[in-house]
């Protein structure tokens, strides 16, 4: 990777102002990455509305798609990044992931459909996707294997601001301003990060190395776009038979089996499969797939369950989704020191039970559960995501050997952002599905802003009826996630339960973990 900081300076054990200046930078452009994930997840009700037509919201599988474009962008981008840092520079690649970022912000927010809305998304995405991976590789650089345990606890909580603060910056916004704003709040950071990256970060240095797999590029990115759509498609189109699904899914699916194929030939393919040798590798990354798929899936429905069913305004939905983040809060710095004195297959399960507890809490949901039942749910099931994305992260990377840690956490990242991705289709698939069939759901949603539909639907007995079946629908979609979250626990059980040394050769620097999203 391109050098950021001196190499005298990586064996320095003392965290100095320089480094705590660029890990400034890199908090930037997580935060600002971050932050927009979690404040378009309470919007998503409000698109709903805006780009319906009156008295026919859009359904939720299609606005879900403003999430799962931008995650794909992500996933997208990923691999690409490492080769691009080597050939063009941090910084420079840094700047114009920030720079990307910012654009395509200004334009959603200029956005006047949905279809418009979700391509400048993609935008979004594409800038930070690179965002990340970039700002692991720049802390590497600079902070050396001796400091980066303690500045992964320094950039941990700040960066779990996010999924605390970005549900309640989005729900103010929208109920103060206009759903415009969750978009537009990122041009000024983000000129702020622009500068700040230009005086802070060090010069480039650039060192072409690898070539980039653009035929790898070629199958695996469109593949993956056409089979999500065609899971997407599902609920709108009402079977699973439908032209609209089984095209873009078969050849999706054909691709991604081509690329499986295919990723054995290339010296250095657009993602290195042989990494799965390794056991630790293979087991952590099918637990996050699986972890994933489950909590990112089922995150997205709960402020959606606070508006739409309870009636709750944008902010106040943020501010009851918050003791998750708080709880995440709490657990995420410990476990991650933990996992360096434990082996992590003795932690993760913990962390997992946590989240199976109040995954199966959420499926006991009504239209009139108590609030403070519902707070301690997302509280438990935030102490047991920050109790296990860390070490399972750091489990992944600590046995490879340094030239193999950038491909690894290539691996790892592409297969969370995908994993999530996958996650969003299939429980907004679900939810749409189980909202449909309840006659009574969607009406009843809809007259709680609008008094003329209740009197269609029976008065106040028929709304009470209707979102009854509505919230039994997000309970149901619940115990999917219940599924995925037990499935989890059991690869978690194949995690190492015993201390493993990592055997480096010389002048080679132990693996760092990698914050993701």
């Amino acid at each position: 990777m391109t050098e950021v900081a001196s190499p005298a300076a990586a064996n320095d054990e003392r965290i100095t102002g320089d480094i705590l200046k660029i890990a400034g930078v890199v908090v930037l452009g997580a935060i600002m990455s971050i932050l927009d994930i979690t404040v378009v997840n309470v919007a998503l009700p409000t698109f709903q509305t805006i780009f319906g037509t009156e008295g026919n919201p859009l359904p939720y599988s299609t606005v879900a798609w403003t999430v799962t474009a931008y995650t794909l962008a992500l996933a997208t981008v990923i691999p690409l990044t490492g080769w691009a840092a080597d050939r063009f520079g941090t910084k420079r690649l840094y700047m114009t992931a920030i720079a990307l970022f910012t654009i395509g912000s200004v334009l959603c927010a200029m956005a006047s459909s949905i279809n418009m809305l979700i391509a400048f998304r993609v935008l979004q995405g594409l800038g930070g996707g690179m965002l990340m991976p970039l700002g692991m590789t720049i802390m590497t650089k600079a902070a050396g294997p001796k400091r980066m345990g303690r500045l992964m606890a320094i950039l941990g909580v700040p960066m779990l601001l996010g999924p605390i603060g970005g549900p309640i910056l989005g729900g103010w916004l929208i109920d103060a301003a206009s759903w415009h704003w969750i978009f537009l709040i990122n041009l000024p950071i983000g000129l702020i990060a622009l500068v700040y990256a230009f005086v802070v970060l060090p010069k480039d240095a650039p060192h072409p190395s690898e070539t980039f797999d653009f035929v790898g590029m070629l199958m695996m990115s469109p593949g993956l776009a056409l089979f999500l759509y065609g899971i997407s498609s599902i609920p709108a189109e009402g079977t699973i038979s439908s032209g609209r699904v089984l095209i873009p899914g078969i050849i999706g699916l054909v691709l991604v089996a081509a690329f499986v194929l295919y990723s054995f030939k290339p010296k250095h393919p657009l993602l290195d499969l042989r990494l799965f040798r390794n056991r630790n590798l293979a087991v952590s990354i099918i637990t996050m797939f699986l972890f994933a798929v489950a909590f990112f899936g089922g995150l997205l429905l709960v402020p959606t369950y606070f508006q739409q069913i309870r009636g709750e305004s944008v902010l106040h939905a943020g501010l009851l989704v918050a003791p998750q983040g708080l709880g995440a809060m709490l657990t995420m710095p410990i476990a991650g020191a933990l996992s360096d004195k434990l082996p992590v297959g003795r932690i993760v399960p913990f962390g997992l039970v946590f989240i199976l507890a109040g995954m199966i809490s959420l499926t006991q949901i009504t239209s009139t559960t108590s609030y403070t039942y519902l707070i301690v749910t997302l509280f438990v099931m935030g102490l047991g995501m920050g109790g296990t994305m860390m070490p399972i992260m750091t489990s992944a990377l600590k046995t490879l050997r340094q030239v193999e840690v950038a491909r690894g956490s290539t691996l790892l990242n592409i297969t969370q952002q995908i994993a999530s991705s996958v996650g969003v289709a299939i429980m907004s698939v679900i939810l749409t599905s189980g909202l449909k069939d309840a006659k009574l759901a969607y009406p009843a949603i809809l007259a709680q802003r609008d008094p003329r539909i209740a009197e269609q639907i029976g008065g106040p007995a028929g709304v009470k009826e209707g979102l009854a079946q509505a919230a039994h629908a997000f309970a149901h979609t619940y115990w999917v996630a219940v599924a995925l979250v037990g499935v989890t626990v059991i690869a978690a059980l194949f995690l190492p339960r015993k201390r493993e040394e990592v055997h480096l050769a010389d002048g080679e620097q132990a693996a760092a973990p990698v914050i993701m999203h």
